[in-house]
């Protein structure tokens, strides 16, 4: 398997490696699929799996031949797969060609793609093809596509679906039962946001600076299943007083009683992941859940959210070195035995199954297994520059959305790091999100 980088010297043969990689990952996940099944919108939030591949291919098509070594021509490829002139909720009605024909335009996008990969000056003091940028952002567009076709492919109804390759959990020691748990205390002070890397990391992680943090408490694991549950069986969605406003408008609206996925089967809760069904794992990370849920469970357990701030000083920051990591364990690159990411296990693991996973002050899995949920709106960073082009994030920024942090089981190692934000609306629970809880110290 090719190791994905991390900032620093990169070749040409590295980036046709990935980009290799990358495709055949995004191939692998379709081999149990019909046609049928690459056509349908298997939920008005997500896109046909056959519009993903289209966006995929023409992307790579837009960023690697057109716009690779001149001006900026367009951000989103005009048309079919525009993400901009066609909404999610209507991609199911359009005249999308079949898997045959999407591989055959993948196949000849790559082809001139490696063609110019082959002359192209990586050392150039343009900014997209400085080290290599623009390669990692496609590659990234593309992960990050694979994330969500996993989401679809949660959602499909009628036959789940089953993976062609399935992953265990590697056999690392799982903690007995002095298991870590609880709380962990951040002492608090001047602390690194952000990274100013120009080789991977996308805009909105930029510029690093500087922000004084109060000392907070914050909790070692996740949130597990079995603590969520005492929240449903508690009654937390129907006792007004957890919820926020707008989150009791959503639990009013939605008919929300559990997690999405949850069932109550002969007084049991049963849950799926893709086509495993069985009873609710009391120690998995809970997964599922919005942005409302996280909140209201945080007030049943007499605590907050953090902030992503306090998130990733949580994940990133030595207190006694006074340094930030790139991943909680230093600043080695994350593989799949060191975190639970990269697909293939289609699920997630026990809290406390990958040993290294640890930040400097003591917190388990900030990276895999579950995006964690954070009280911040999406918003820039000081000095904030767009690049290359305003609509990955500066379209978005506001309080519409909120910010998620560390990846999970279905995120690809190219595309989580400590400094990495994603953003959805508060009430999303198709994507793989959970949470963990902070207080003030």
């Amino acid at each position: 398997m090719t190791t994905i980088a991390i900032p620093g010297s990169v070749t040409r043969d590295t980036l046709a490696a990935e980009l290799q990689e990358a495709r055949e990952r995004t191939l692998l996940l379709l081999t149990p699929l019909s046609d049928d099944d690459l056509r349908a919108q298997h939920d008005p939030l997500m896109s046909p799996i056959l519009w993903d591949l289209g966006h995929i291919a023409h992307f790579e098509e837009l960023w690697l031949t057109r716009n690779l070594d001149g001006p900026i021509e367009f951000v989103e490829m005009p048309g079919l797969y525009n993400p901009f002139e066609h909404p999610r909720s209507e991609r199911g009605r359009l005249a999308l060609p079949g898997l045959e024909h999407c591989r055959r335009v993948m196949e000849e996008i790559r082809r001139q793609v490696l063609e110019g990969l082959a002359t192209i000056d990586l050392d150039s003091p343009k900014p997209l093809l400085n080290g290599g940028y623009v390669y990692r952002m496609v590659l990234q567009h593309e992960y990050q596509h694979n994330e969500t076709i996993l989401q679809t492919l949660q959602l499909k109804q009628g036959n789940p679906y089953s993976p062609a390759v399935r992953w265990d959990v590697p056999p690392q020691p799982h903690f007995d039962e002095g298991q870590p748990a609880g709380m962990t205390r951040f002492p608090g002070g001047l602390v690194e946001i952000g990274t100013d890397d120009r080789s991977v990391a996308y805009d909105n992680e930029r510029a690093r600076h500087q922000i004084a943090l109060e000392p907070f408490w914050i909790d070692v694991n996740p949130v597990t299943n079995a603590e969520y549950e005492r929240f449903v069986a508690a009654g937390g969605y129907t006792r007004r007083e957890y919820w926020s406003d707008a989150g009791w408008r959503w639990v009013q609206e939605s008919g929300a009683h559990a997690p999405k996925y949850w069932t109550r089967v002969d007084g049991a809760w049963v849950t799926r992941s893709m086509d495993r069904i069985g009873r609710v794992e009391p120690t998995h990370p809970v997964s599922h859940v919005c942005y409302y849920e996280a909140e209201a469970f945080a007030r049943f357990a007499g605590k907050r959210l953090p902030t992503e701030f306090e998130w990733e000083a949580a994940a990133s920051w030595d207190p006694q070195a006074g340094t930030a990591r790139a991943y909680p364990w230093g600043d080695e690159v994350v593989t799949r035995t060191l975190a639970n990411v990269d697909q293939l296990t289609f699920g997630t693991a026990p809290v406390g199954s990958y040993r290294s996973n640890m930040s400097a002050i003591g917190c388990y899995g900030m990276i895999g297994d579950v995006w964690e949920w954070t009280t911040s709106d999406f918003l820039p960073y000081p000095g904030f520059e767009s690049f290359p082009y305003p609509e990955y994030s500066e379209a978005f920024f506001g309080s519409e959305y909120k910010v998620l942090r560390g990846g999970s089981w279905a995120t690809r190692p190219g595309a989580i790091r400590n400094t990495f934000r994603n953003w959805d609306y508060a009430i999303r629970r198709q994507i793989f999100s959970g949470f963990r809880c902070a207080r003030d110290a």
